[in-house]
């Protein structure tokens, strides 16, 4: 059975003509007594009806993240181990995520085919969180600096929290003043959660 990856009137990379264009029409192909298509083909107005395979989504995620002059975007890869039919339980059938920090499309973090099989939402879950990270940093950071500015009106939970944060930026930045306890108790109070 094939369920439709991509709809009507959406941007697609066509691989065969290597040419973006514009998906015209959906066209499943029915067997008698069936619920579902056996395949799908999309109109692309080339010409010719072209299969799942032969297509790729634009990126679907728009998160684009500056910070330093860095970029860091999250790009769906084709699959190449396995057709969409045989992964539609994934998320996102026939691709997997690829994080890039490069401008050039290329450098970053993916997974191996059968660690993503083994758990695509936990891995589509992890690639956002990564995508996300310089943002994630950035309000940290604003948080620290509100919290050293405002010392003195605000609760002891949140000084907390920025101190916390303070302490976890200095472990990303690789700065060896860190206090090795604050990293164990960081550790202890993510493994208790």
């Amino acid at each position: 059975m094939a369920k439709a990856q991509y709809h009507k009137n959406q941007r697609v990379y066509v691989m065969p003509v290597g040419t973006w264009a514009l998906i015209e029409r959906v066209m499943p192909h029915w067997t008698k007594g069936l619920d579902e298509p056996i395949r799908i083909h999309y109109d692309v107005g080339l010409g010719r009806e072209f299969g799942a395979d032969e297509l790729q989504a634009e990126a679907h995620t728009t998160e684009t993240i500056d910070s330093g002059g860095e970029s860091w975007r999250l790009i769906r890869a084709r699959n190449k181990w396995q057709s969409p039919e045989d992964c539609t339980h994934h998320p996102y059938p026939g691709t997997f995520p690829t994080i890039v920090t490069n401008k050039n499309d290329w450098g970053g973090w993916r997974v191996p085919g059968s660690e993503y099989d083994l758990n695509p939402h936990r891995i589509e879950t992890q690639a956002r969180m990564i995508v996300n990270t310089l943002r994630l940093l950035s309000i940290v950071q604003r948080l620290i600096t509100f919290a050293k500015e405002e010392e003195e009106s605000l609760p002891d939970e949140i000084l907390k929290v920025a101190k916390d944060g303070e302490s976890i930026i200095r472990y990303i930045l690789d700065e060896h003043e860190v206090d090795e306890s604050d990293i164990a108790e960081e550790e202890e109070n993510v493994d208790a959660a």
